[in-house]
C-alpha cells in the first residue's frame, strides 16, 4: 500500500510505538487467522519520505519504491536488519542480491509533466 507520511506516522505510532514516520512497515500475515494462505503480509510505503530518499540518494521514485518493497518483503520473510549487525549485514545481502536479480526497474510513477 503506498500512503502519506500522516497515515504512516499513525501506523508507526500504533504498532511500533514511535510517533514518527518512516520509509516502509511490513506486517506479517504469519501465525494470523488465515495459516493456509500465500500471502505472507502487507508492506506499507510513505511516498513523501521515498521521493525524499530518493531526492537525497541521488535516485529515482520508481528506484526508491523497488528497494523499499524488496525491503518490506524481506521482513516479511524474516529477515530483521534490528536484531544484530550480522543480521543488518545479511539482510543488506540479500536486498542487494533481489535487486540484481530484478535487473531493470521497471516504472512505477507517471509524472504529470
Amino acid at each position: 500500500m503506498l500512503i502519506g507520511d500522516r497515515s504512516m506516522r499513525r501506523l508507526n505510532r500504533q504498532y511500533r510505538k514511535k510517533d514518527r514516520t518512516t520509509d516502509v512497515l511490513a506486517f506479517s500475515m504469519r501465525g494470523g487467522p488465515c495459516p493456509s494462505s500465500a500471502l505472507i503480509g502487507d508492506v506499507v510505503i510513505s511516498v513523501p519520505t521515498a521521493a525524499k530518499q530518493a531526492g537525497q540518494l541521488g535516485r529515482s521514485l520508481d528506484k526508491e519504491l523497488t528497494v523499499l518493497l524488496v525491503h518490506g518483503i524481506l521482513h516479511l520473510c524474516g529477515y530483521d536488519h534490528e536484531r544484530s549487525k550480522r543480521d543488518a549485514q545479511r539482510m543488506q545481502q540479500r536486498e542487494q542480491w533481489v535487486l540484481r536479480r530484478l535487473g531493470r526497474i521497471p516504472r512505477l510513477v507517471r509524472s504529470n509533466s
